[in-house]
């Protein structure tokens, strides 16, 4: 991304960069990913770098990074990585919603972060707004996303509103015109966690799979760490 960019991003809340990966790239995720089975309408397999070292690499590489560096203020740590698989057999619709949760090697009390949960091994929370305000997330595009086939949609500039109760949700969707983001194979859609996104099944035959990445320039408590 070009610095000149940032205030359009800051306003928006999400951008598509083209061309991140290779062909050859996409390729060799794809070959490795083949082997993961999601549940029935499962939706995503969390920590996949603990699962696929290519991911893992892929999560600390300068590539990466460095995208993430250019939307942060101080250097990005890797959060967590999830795939997500949509297909014939498991599709899946989500409802809007904002990503409000991080995860983190063990649980701790400070004032605004909670609830907590367990899931797949890793300590979930919700974190005061600082800590979102402070993560990006990278969404790396293996198929073309498309309308047909589920791609996201957000609501622009939702993300400046904070975090909303789930009550007040459909009060600010209905304020909002939503945009759907539709990108390349190889591509890159950059988000701001907390902006209202969502998802329709998709209505075609193609698949479309994602490797998610957040990362996070926010310093947690001394002896916590993210749970990557």
């Amino acid at each position: 991304m070009l610095e000149g960019n940032n205030l359009k991003f800051d306003e928006i809340g999400f951008e598509v960069l083209e061309n991140i990966l290779t062909e050859d790239e996409v390729r060799t995720l794809l070959e490795v990913l083949k082997a993961q089975k999601l549940k029935p309408l499962g939706g995503g397999i969390r920590r996949i770098e603990q699962l696929i070292p290519e991911v893992a690499a892929l999560s600390k590489s300068e590539k990466l990074i460095s995208i993430a560096r250019s939307y942060l203020v101080g250097e990005p740590q890797f959060v967590r990585a999830i795939f997500f698989d949509k297909t014939p057999e498991n599709n899946w619709f989500v409802t809007w919603h904002q990503d409000r949760t991080v995860t983190v090697s063990e649980r701790f009390e400070q004032s605004g972060w909670g609830p907590w949960s367990l899931k797949a091994g890793a300590w979930h929370v919700q974190p005061p707004l600082a800590v979102l305000e402070s993560m990006i997330t990278i969404r790396l595009n293996l198929d073309p996303s498309t309308i047909s086939n589920g791609c996201l949609k957000f609501i622009p500039g939702s993300h400046k509103n904070g975090v909303i109760k789930s009550a007040q949700v459909q009060e600010h969707i209905k304020n909002g015109e939503p945009t759907y983001c539709e990108a390349l194979s190889g591509s890159a859609i950059v988000m701001r966690p907390h902006i209202f996104h969502a998802s329709e099944k998709a209505i075609t035959k193609t698949r479309r799979r994602v490797l998610h990445f957040e990362y996070s320039s926010y310093q947690l408590p001394h002896e916590v760490s993210w749970s990557a």
